[in-house]
């Protein structure tokens, strides 16, 4: 029959969200009561929509949050937090990143900046966009490690394509001066074009004194905290 001729074409063209769609359509007498233009709108808004599923389910693999069920419209907002909702409603709008800005987020051990984080990760994945996330500490490992196996380049071209990456425990530990110089080439590569999500136990007023040698500290925090919006738990 024709119309099995039709769907090997779609399955070969690619269009599974339209197949998908027909097969039901075929079986349903209502729909095929419909005109020609509503039956194909129909598919259309199908294959548009597994589209959209697809490229999602990928950027959401992609980005390897650390709490991958932590959403923007889950946020506990508790008095005790002392979080700002206008803030946080803003900030899920994610114009941030679009115009390459930064977020931080501070606050105690289990205060919940690593399921924020994993939010806003999970709403710019919902709008598009490309995330990453790293703990501080592996991203500099795995940095030296492709130095050592020249593959340094192809790395650092991929983290540039991120359109935001998040680093969670930022300064967790003190950077030592080659570390700075590596995180400091990696926030050079986006400033101005792509963004960060910081997290961190400690105040932003005791990051200078964590970084290992101090003009090196000017210049990593210089470029950071000039375009970052700053979330206290």
């Amino acid at each position: 029959m024709m119309i099995h001729q039709t769907i090997t074409q779609m399955r070969e063209l690619r269009l599974a969200g339209m197949v998908d769609a027909l097969e039901l359509q075929l079986g349903q007498t209502s729909v095929q009561a419909l005109s020609f233009e509503d039956r194909l709108g129909m598919l259309v808004d199908a294959e548009v929509s597994a589209r959209e599923t697809k490229r999602l389910t990928k950027l959401l693999k992609d980005a390897k949050l650390k709490e991958s069920a932590a959403c923007i419209e889950n946020i506990d907002f508790d008095p005790a937090r002392a979080l700002d909702r206008s803030l946080i409603s803003t900030l899920a709008t994610c114009h941030w990143a679009e115009v390459g800005q930064h977020i931080i987020i501070t606050g105690a051990t289990g205060a919940g900046k690593s399921w924020l984080a994993s939010a806003f990760g999970n709403q710019l994945c919902r709008r598009g966009m490309s995330v990453r996330h790293f703990r501080l500490s592996r991203l500099i490992e795995e940095l030296s490690i492709a130095k050592g196996d020249g593959s340094l380049a192809r790395f650092r071209a991929q983290l540039a394509r991120a359109s935001v990456i998040i680093l969670d425990d930022w300064l967790m530990a003190p950077l030592d001066a080659n570390s700075a110089r590596e995180i400091l080439e990696l926030v050079d590569d986006r400033t101005g074009k792509n963004s960060l999500i910081l997290t961190s136990q400690h105040p932003v007023a005791e990051w200078h004194d964590r970084i290992g040698e101090p003009t090196g500290a000017d210049a990593l925090l210089g470029r950071i905290l000039h375009s970052a919006h700053r979330v206290d738990i």
